[in-house]
């Protein structure tokens, strides 16, 4: 049996709950850029940052924007790899379930993209490639099988 312990922090706002989420782990390019400038308008003019506090910002601006881009270009990478995979299902009789729960059991007819995620149709109904429970062999699949049992070609 595992447990997870949230440890109180208090601040400025009073008690606050740390969950070890990185509070930071959402912040984009925009918003850190946004935030470097707010802290330099509003730093002590008797103690300024120094060129390496600078330095390490502008260095963690570049660092989240190449996770952006790498974060960007493997989520193209594995829509392209379900697309692939998705287009070669079109014929095949598959079962599964909906979204909404309610099993499919059919031949893939068209495939689409809905909010960057590769659907199957069976019908009227879609599939998301991670709710096919099986893929059943089809007539031709079945002959081939056959054909290798008894040698012919």
């Amino acid at each position: 049996m595992s447990t997870s312990a949230t440890t109180g922090v208090m601040g400025q706002q009073g008690q606050q709950n740390t969950t070890g989420v990185d509070p930071w782990g959402n912040l984009d390019l925009d918003q850190f850029v946004q935030l470097l400038v707010t802290e330099l308008q509003n730093q002590d003019p008797m103690e300024p940052m120094n060129n390496q506090e600078i330095l390490n910002q502008i260095s963690q601006i570049r660092e989240i924007e190449s996770n952006q881009r790498l974060t960007d270009t493997l989520e193209s990478v594995l829509l392209g790899q379900n697309l692939v995979t998705a287009g070669n299902m079109l014929g095949q009789v598959v079962m599964g379930l909906t979204d909404g729960g309610d099993r499919v059991s059919g031949a893939v007819d068209r495939v689409s993209i809905e909010g960057g995620v590769a659907k199957i149709h069976v019908g009227e109904q879609k599939l998301d490639l991670k709710n096919v429970s099986e893929i059943l062999p089809t007539d031709a699949d079945l002959e081939n099988i056959v054909d290798g049992l008894t040698g012919e070609t």
